[in-house]
């Protein structure tokens, strides 16, 4: 029996937040929303899970050390542009290390930005989500 069914690429996303701001990177040299604003995240690898991809993007990209047991989940997301996605997105406040852009060559900066007042050139599907976790919403669809 064969099924014809989607097969999406799969990221996670991490929301770090202190003293009311988050964690953002500026992208640059990524070949995909460069000159954006987003999240500490990465594509899931073969035989990787969401939370073992978030705590191995937040070392890679901001240098610091998430417990699992530290990460909340918060939203899950269906995206769609030229390829389908299904993004999954966590939050903590509880890390080890100083976070910084760990980076370079494909982030020009990490800034702690206010959620209530983001600039224009945020990544748009990380505003939406933003705006569903506030709303307590768990699920969330962009692009259809």
């Amino acid at each position: 029996m064969k099924y014809d069914i989607a097969t999406p690429y799969t990221a996670a996303h991490v929301i770090l937040r202190q003293d009311g701001k988050i964690a953002f990177l500026l992208r640059q040299n990524t070949n995909w929303g460069d000159g954006y604003y987003g999240l500490l995240s990465g594509k899931v690898d073969h035989d990787e899970s969401y939370l073992t991809t978030a705590v191995r993007e937040a070392k890679e990209e901001a240098g610091i050390d998430i417990k699992p047991s530290d990460l909340k989940h918060v939203l899950t997301a269906h995206r769609k542009s030229d390829m389908l996605w299904v993004d999954v997105v966590f939050e903590t406040t509880k890390w080890q290390g100083e976070p910084h852009n760990a980076e370079p060559h494909k982030h020009a900066e990490l800034v702690w930005l206010d959620p209530d007042a983001l600039p224009d050139n945020v990544v748009p599907p990380i505003r939406l989500y933003l705006d569903e976790i506030a709303a307590a919403h768990r699920y969330a669809e962009y692009g259809w």
